[in-house]
């Protein structure tokens, strides 16, 4: 019997309280069509109500493709556990997402938890263990004894446990059965098997797969088009179709966000004068940012980046010439999302490097990331504090979560923290070389104590870590007594424009060097 539906009769399918997973990154592998049918459905009749989603990372982009919040409605949505959160608002409203506002406003149990924790919880679902156990995140907001993944009032109930095990302190997740499953593949046949042909990343198709069927769930995977069983090779179907139960047919759903036909086959591997293909970054102090922390870059040395300013880097290398003449082949780039070689992207498109060579899914791109498979990682921030922690997962407005930051952290031994020095409405303008603010950030960014402790950097530098902070003034050294200011960019007074807006005390180096001039020029 055909498993082929259509995705309203697939969302009839869940039933009131029941826990849903879903896949997606970005827009990336988003089963949109799939998620709408619910609140469709919700919005009809009044069902499925009170449900819990679990979303490994943050789903759609708000906007052409909603992803997670299709879903984010009081009364349908009862709690949400997500590895990451989608926070910009609407380009042309200026509307925060609706998850947002319903998180903001106590108006469902919301927590996030570190990535590398929903990607691993999920096996532990799959295999019916009694949960996961890490050291991740300890001394973090994921802590029990710090917030404990809380992202709202309503969120009550403990998800997280604080254990002792053979003397060490853990973290420790407990399973809870899923009950429905929603994927996004390329193709499938009639019987459900999934292949990811159009498709740039897999996530954590497979590990939601096995884990509801673990639980005796239904699986739902949408996809492009439907083909004749038997006619793709057996190493090409990631997911075979004993796992599926209901495949819904969307042929016309995005790929990704903001992409034209013809970037696709760039997401998928190797491509003619990929790098002419890739575009040039704004000007401005992130450009500064961009091209100070490719400096760090080290050809042969596995290399990952986090969402954010850090993810420019790449890019900056590609306009700045680093990468021709065959260079590109000298470096290993990846993100926490699987794809590795090519360029890293920034903005909606990262996640799915341009022109890779090879990929893993979700849960095993982070047992390569927990491993120290990435030494080099270069990551955002939105805070640093007097006490070396760092804070990209809630701060003002905004609550995006920590996404793979943790483990990503944790696992390497160099680390470069990348941003500008303030934010609100920073002006910054490079002239013959020099940098010279306009405007002052109206946010500062380096405070006495952070909104939320998402990384201790000290505490990673005494256990043999290197960090540096790279803004578009100055540059730091995190060491285990603080931060000494090592670099300051031409055209900036060291007093003034820096250590007066830090708010806790900074050591100057003895040999205070200056940015190189060519990162403020074309």
């Amino acid at each position: 019997m055909s498993k082929v539906c259509d995705a309203d009769t697939a969302a009839a399918l869940i039933g009131d309280h029941q826990s849903v997973a879903s896949t997606g990154v970005i827009g990336w592998i988003t089963p949109d069509a799939v998620l709408a049918a619910i609140r469709r459905r919700y919005e009809a009749t009044g069902s499925p109500r009170e449900l819990t989603f679990f979303f490994p990372c943050a789903t759609g982009d708000a906007v052409g493709i909603r992803g997670m919040d299709h879903v984010a409605r009081k009364g349908l949505m009862r709690r949400i556990v997500s590895g990451s959160y989608i926070n910009p608002r609407h380009p042309v409203t200026g509307a925060r997402p609706a998850l947002t506002e319903l998180i903001q406003n106590d108006l469902v149990e919301a927590y996030n938890w570190p990535m590398g924790a929903t990607m691993h919880w999920l096996r532990e679902v799959a295999r019916r263990g009694p949960g996961y156990l890490t050291r991740v995140g300890l001394g973090t907001y994921i802590d029990p004894r710090h917030g404990g993944g809380r992202f709202s009032g309503p969120a009550g109930e403990e998800l997280v446990e604080l254990v002792e095990f053979r003397g060490e302190e853990y973290l420790f997740y407990p399973t809870w059965p899923i009950d429905v499953g929603i994927v996004r593949a390329g193709s499938a046949d009639e019987q459900g098997n999934l292949s990811f042909e159009d498709q740039p990343l897999t996530s954590s198709a497979l590990a939601i797969a096995l884990a509801v069927k673990a639980c005796g769930g239904t699986v739902i995977a949408q996809v492009a088009r439907i083909v004749p069983r038997g006619s793709r090779p057996a190493r090409d179907v990631r997911i075979p179709g004993t796992l599926v139960d209901h495949v819904v047919v969307a042929s016309d759903a995005a790929i990704g966000t903001g992409l034209r036909d013809d970037d696709v086959p760039g997401y998928l591997g190797a491509v003619p004068d990929a790098l002419a293909r890739l575009p040039r970054l704004p000007a401005g102090p992130d450009k500064v940012v961009a091209r100070r922390v490719a400096r760090e870059i080290r050809p042969g040395e596995t290399s990952i980046f986090g969402f954010g300013g850090s993810s420019d880097a790449v890019l900056s290398m590609v306009e700045d010439g680093v990468l021709d003449g065959g260079r590109l082949h000298d470096y290993v780039f990846t993100t926490e999302h699987g794809s590795f070689g090519g360029v890293v992207m920034s903005g909606w498109q990262f996640s799915a490097n341009y022109a890779p060579e090879a990929l893993l899914d979700g849960a095993s791109q982070f047992d390569f990331i927990d491993g120290g498979g990435c030494p080099f990682a270069a990551l955002a921030f939105a805070q640093i504090d007097g006490a070396g922690n760092v804070n990209v997962s809630r701060f003002g407005a905004a609550n995006p979560g920590a996404g793979g930051f943790i483990d990503i952290a944790a696992g390497a031994r160099r680390l470069v923290f990348a941003g500008t020095f303030t934010t609100g409405g920073l002006v910054a303008e490079c002239e013959n070389g020099e940098l010279k603010i306009v405007s002052e950030g109206a946010v500062p960014k380096f405070v006495a104590e952070a909104d939320h402790v998402t990384y201790r950097i000290r505490e990673g530098v005494v256990r043999g870590q290197r960090a540096r902070i790279v803004t578009e003034r100055a540059v730091f050294e995190v060491t285990a007594e603080g931060l000494v200011l090592i670099e300051v960019a031409p055209g900036i007074d060291p007093r003034r424009d820096v250590l007066d807006r830090i708010g806790f005390p900074v050591r100057v180096a003895d040999r205070l060097a200056t940015m190189d001039a060519a990162l403020f020029r074309p």
